[in-house]
């Protein structure tokens, strides 16, 4: 196994929920070149991953910027599909805890000697030639894709997260909290307001009532991220109205807005934090991946497979499957437990 490609073309937690794979074959081909194919969307998750020799983007004609054609898109693809076959890639390895068609004909289309997956009940593919049976119990993401090791040999070592902030990125949203007259040297609690699934927004309200309550017990400073944009928008939509209403009403509290327009950002401004609050999402994985503590609501979404990994937590997901029943004085109580969670490694937390 002297170059292994790893493909993973979906979203952002699903991406860093592989990054214990790529860590476990690190340690077992420490000399290897171990490549990863991923998107426009998802790459920055994984661009400063120490585990890795080189990240390939395509992008899905969904994903293209404003004024790039499709024709555009296809045609870089075409010329990366051209780079990766001239790499002579030993194994492909659909990095996902269930298979994938489209992550199928990616891999074909690289040439490798060999390609592994996950595949229903164990089925034969065509294309295709290393497989095991994706499992039939519930597992985490993070537990399913380190199956893909078994057939290779390798005994899966428990990995945490590998996510890494940009340097420079780090560096400019830092100077900005340090730039505001009210920063003190006290906890910053990162507080995430969006969610693209209905049954994982928190209302408006709580938000607001839990910023003034955060402050008011623990003495905190808030940095408040949310997704950019119009919330009217049909395609987009954003928080910005959201925010702007939030930012209002306690604007006289240590809050500092977070508006993150790219990955990178993102990614850097929750590594300014110390603790974190969200609805399940990519935000939440990215906080895990960054070793924050967190509270994190869930609603009609499955908490044993993406509940946060390897951090100390508490998850809150109400019976009505929609986390605009979770109360106020709930995410305060978790809080708290959150503060004296033992870290992850101790024996005595049986957290993720």
């Amino acid at each position: 196994m002297n170059r292994i490609l790893l493909i993973r073309r979906d979203n952002i937690g699903d991406l860093i929920c592989t990054t214990p794979l790529i860590s476990n074959l690190r340690s077992h081909y420490p000399n290897a070149e171990i490549d990863i194919l991923v998107n426009s969307y998802n790459y920055q998750a994984v661009e400063h991953n120490p585990d890795i020799n080189h990240v390939y983007v395509y992008t899905k004609g969904k994903h293209r910027e404003a004024g790039q054609s499709l024709l555009g898109v296809y045609w870089q693809r075409i010329k990366l599909t051209l780079t990766l076959r001239r790499k002579h890639y030993d194994l492909a390895i659909l990095a996902s805890g269930a298979f994938s068609r489209h992550a199928l004909k990616l891999a074909k289309s690289a040439k490798p000697k060999a390609i592994l997956s996950l595949t229903p009940n164990g089925e034969e593919i065509e294309g295709i030639t290393i497989s095991t049976p994706e499992p039939k119990q519930p597992l985490h993401e993070v537990e399913k894709t380190l199956l893909l090791l078994q057939p290779l040999g390798i005994a899966a070592q428990t990995h945490p997260l590998t996510l890494h902030p940009d340097p420079h990125e780090q560096a400019v949203l830092r100077a900005q909290l340090y730039e505001q007259p009210w920063h003190q040297h006290v906890p910053t609690i990162g507080i995430h307001i969006s969610s693209r699934k209905p049954s994982q927004r928190w209302p408006e309200q709580h938000f607001s009532e839990l910023i003034q309550q955060l402050h008011q017990q623990y003495q905190v400073q808030i940095l408040l991220f949310w997704a950019p944009g119009d919330e009217n928008n049909p395609l987009h939509p954003g928080d910005d109205q959201k925010a702007a209403r939030i930012m209002a009403q306690l604007n006289q509290l240590p809050i500092l807005p977070m508006p993150t327009t790219t990955l990178r950002q993102l990614i850097a401004g929750i590594s300014l934090c110390d603790q974190f609050i969200c609805s399940d999402g990519g935000a939440m994985h990215i906080a895990a991946g960054l070793g924050k503590p967190l509270v994190c609501f869930f609603g009609d979404s499955c908490a044993e497979q993406w509940h946060p990994w390897g951090v100390p937590h508490v998850l809150l997901q109400p019976d009505s499957r929609d986390v605009a029943d979770i109360s106020v004085m709930e995410v305060l109580q978790a809080y708290q437990q959150v503060l004296h969670l033992p870290p992850p490694h101790s024996p005595a937390n049986a957290l993720g």
